[in-house]
């Protein structure tokens, strides 16, 4: 039998609300009044966002014709133990850094190695710019974004050499902001694998140990959905 043993529960998913960060060409959120206690004797809200808005996982039907749904995934995957890499102090020099194989060595040199079915989890400390879109994009004169992320010699190394589930970041893609082909994402989702985008509170989290339970919405055929990510800590 499988046992999880915690001792704190964190939220790692924002706060739902009209005036997040959103991807350029994405839907805005909307929350409509359908009843009202003194009118209905009840309260009911109809709510409207994209599938990849908010603190959300992306599904291989994003980026693959034959990929499968969100509604595809199991149970147990979405179950998963968790490290936290953190790159926080190099992305505040540059916005644009890349997590690199000598960053995942020299981790495993004071933690371990990653264990295989893990989702790595990267701190970037975006998560403190979320109220600030401008900030949260850091876009330039020619419209492109600077935030940091995975890159593919690392994705490939940890999907290869380490058998990872998954990535997941605070930015709001796992590729960089100049990464205009969503490698990571392509290579992760390929494998059908876990891709958690807007994700926050990481700097609460040990660098191993923790376990995620990520709650989706079963949408079918889904591309994605935006999902309450609970990290279970020891």
């Amino acid at each position: 039998m499988n046992t999880i043993n915690f001792s704190r529960v964190i939220h790692l998913s924002h706060v739902i609300d009209t005036d997040i960060p959103q991807w350029p060409g994405d839907p805005p959120v909307e929350f409509t009044p359908v009843a009202e206690l003194q009118d209905d004797g009840y309260h009911l809200r109809r709510f409207s966002l994209g599938e990849h808005s908010a603190t959300h996982i992306n599904a291989p039907n994003s980026f693959y014709q034959a990929g499968v749904g969100i509604d595809q995934y199991s149970a147990q995957s979405l179950i998963v133990p968790a490290v936290v890499i953190d790159i926080s102090t190099a992305a505040t020099v540059n916005p644009d850094y890349i997590l690199t194989i000598a960053d995942v060595m020299a981790w495993e040199v004071q933690h371990g190695e990653i264990a295989s079915g893990s989702v790595v989890l990267l701190y970037t400390g975006w998560q403190n710019k979320w109220s600030d879109k401008n900030a949260f994009f850091n876009q330039d004169a020619d419209g492109i974004m600077h935030f940091p992320g995975f890159g593919r010699e690392v994705t490939e190394f940890l999907l290869q050499e380490r058998r990872i589930a998954g990535v997941g970041i605070d930015t709001h893609g796992v590729d960089s902001g100049r990464e205009q082909s969503f490698t990571t994402n392509r290579l992760v989702l390929a494998q059908q694998g876990i891709v958690l985008e807007n994700l926050t509170n990481l700097d609460q989290l040990p660098p191993k140990g923790t376990t995620l339970a990520i709650g989706i919405l079963r949408l079918r055929r889904g591309s994605g959905s935006p999902v309450g990510v609970l990290a279970l800590v020891p």
